[in-house]
């Protein structure tokens, strides 16, 4: 490489920065298991709406709508507000935590989407209070307690590194779209797979994007999903809350 020359920028790689045990590993895939018992199961995020309405159809489109949801959203939204929940648990600052927390609640640009937070949130607040994460309890009862803010609090007690925890929060919510998708398209086992493979790709990239993100620029631009949102509240037939 000639003198002075700056070595090539090489795309952000999350396994690099994985340093976990054995135990914080199982912690981490708990938090992050379809088993989970809060119930995320149930919410479709306004997936419902986008088949209703045509803007999901078949493998291709659910590969190119989760894709931008995952670019145009959580790696703008939820998973920058991650960083900073995590960061705030880490240092003990409670309310630098209750802080984030509400203004990602704030964010939510539909009825549906604010209530699945919370109770997303209370769930797995309960469930770590269970699992002997003392705070859990209060968290079970604040008003503005969300779903990565539980998340975050989990990572953290269960020492976690930060890079881990969004991946596991991204494909979580992946995992958890396919399978809502599949029950509505519906998709075929193999295709499901396939879709799932091809958003997860994109999952490195929106971490990176999030870790770069300044505080005065988080924020999703997903019009379309707000819209499917909000119309799903009252969409005649409905197999989600959300």
């Amino acid at each position: 490489m000639p003198l002075g020359e700056a070595p090539a920028s090489r795309p952000f790689d999350p396994a690099a920065s994985l340093d976990l045990s054995a135990v914080s590993l199982m912690r981490l895939l708990q938090l992050a298991s379809p088993a989970l018992p809060i119930g995320a199961f149930a919410y479709s995020q306004g997936l419902e709406m986008a088949v209703e309405i045509g803007a999901i159809r078949d493998e291709a489109s659910a590969r190119d709508y989760l894709t931008g949801v995952l670019e145009g959203g959580i790696a703008r939204l939820e998973l920058p507000y991650l960083t900073r929940l995590y960061a705030a648990f880490v240092a003990g600052d409670t309310v630098a935590a209750e802080r984030w927390s509400e203004r990602l609640l704030a964010s939510r640009e539909s009825a549906e989407r604010r209530l699945e937070d919370q109770q997303l949130g209370r769930a797995l607040a309960r469930l770590l209070a269970d699992q002997g994460v003392a705070e859990g309890t209060a968290w079970h009862a604040h008003p503005a307690v969300t779903h990565p803010a539980a998340f975050a609090l989990g990572a953290a007690r269960f020492d976690v590194p930060e890079a881990a925890l969004l991946v596991a929060f991204a494909f979580s919510w992946l995992e958890n779209q396919v399978g809502a998708l599949s029950r509505l398209v519906p998709l075929g086992q193999l295709a499901a797979q396939r879709v799932l493979a091809a958003v997860a790709r994109a999952i490195p990239g929106a971490v990176e994007q999030a870790r770069a993100l300044g505080d005065d620029e988080l924020g999703g631009t997903l019009p379309g999903l707000s819209l499917a949102s909000a119309w799903h509240e009252t969409q005649y037939t409905r197999l989600f809350k959300s």
